[in-house]
């Protein structure tokens, strides 16, 4: 986990000065319940303070973001930046599921790719930030990771290619649809992920990313491409 660790502080930017608590955001319970590791905790304190940071942080951004709207505006537009499917896609941009410590139940039952999961440790990771840089880096990683995706009307700009193609694909009957990691390539600290979509035995696309969330995102982008599909933002 310790190599996992410093590759994740490669890839988001940022080293932490107490690495044990970043090594605990990614700690799951079952992790702990699993080993009874003396000193292991959980992720479950940091998720309660991160989603408390979050709550704030947004907050802040969305005030002096928009003077125009009204409390109620505000209200709905972090509701819609902070609930679990957004914070799903942040943790999943970022390849967060690789590097979570889990037990073998929850690894067996596909924990790693959990919506629920995923998102508590967005807030946990966000918690563990605040604690070891304090309020100011973390402004800074969610104007980069999340403030960078909010429009000028205050909406995500997070487009779902991989969800748009599965729907053309049902409505128009056209077979179904299957994802392939067929390549990884570059230093474990810059690893590049390559993805191919396929229907039926047709190759519809092929992506490339920094996770495989990311690479096959970017293969159902072209099959949209190759089917003429209008892609909605």
């Amino acid at each position: 986990m310790n190599r996992d660790i410093k590759e994740l502080q490669r890839r988001i930017g940022i080293s932490f000065r107490k690495s044990e608590l970043l090594k605990q955001a990614f700690t799951h319970s079952s992790y702990v319940n699993e080993h009874r590791i003396a000193g292991h905790k959980d992720n479950e304190r940091l998720e309660f303070l991160g989603d408390a940071v979050l709550e704030l942080t947004v907050s802040e951004f969305l005030y002096e973001s928009y003077p125009g709207r009204s409390e109620g505006e505000l209200t709905k537009l972090r509701a819609s930046i902070v609930c679990e499917p957004s914070l799903v896609t942040f943790a999943e941009e970022l390849d967060f599921g690789a590097f979570v410590l889990l037990g073998k139940g929850e690894e067996l039952t596909g924990g790693r790719q959990r919506p629920a999961l995923l998102a508590d440790v967005f807030e946990s990771f966000i918690g563990a930030l605040y604690l070891d840089q304090g309020i100011d880096v973390v402004k800074s990683f969610l104007n980069k990771h999340v403030f960078a995706n909010i429009s000028s009307e205050g909406k995500l700009l997070v487009i779902d290619y991989k969800t748009q193609l599965q729907e053309h694909t049902q409505h128009h009957g056209l077979g179904s649809l299957e994802y392939r990691i067929v390549n990884e390539r570059g230093p474990a600290h810059e690893r590049e992920f390559v993805a191919e979509v396929h229907m039926d035995a047709d190759l519809l696309g092929t992506g490339a990313g920094r996770s495989k969330k990311e690479a096959e995102q970017q293969a159902a982008a072209q099959a949209l491409l190759k089917l003429n599909v209008t892609v909605q933002r």
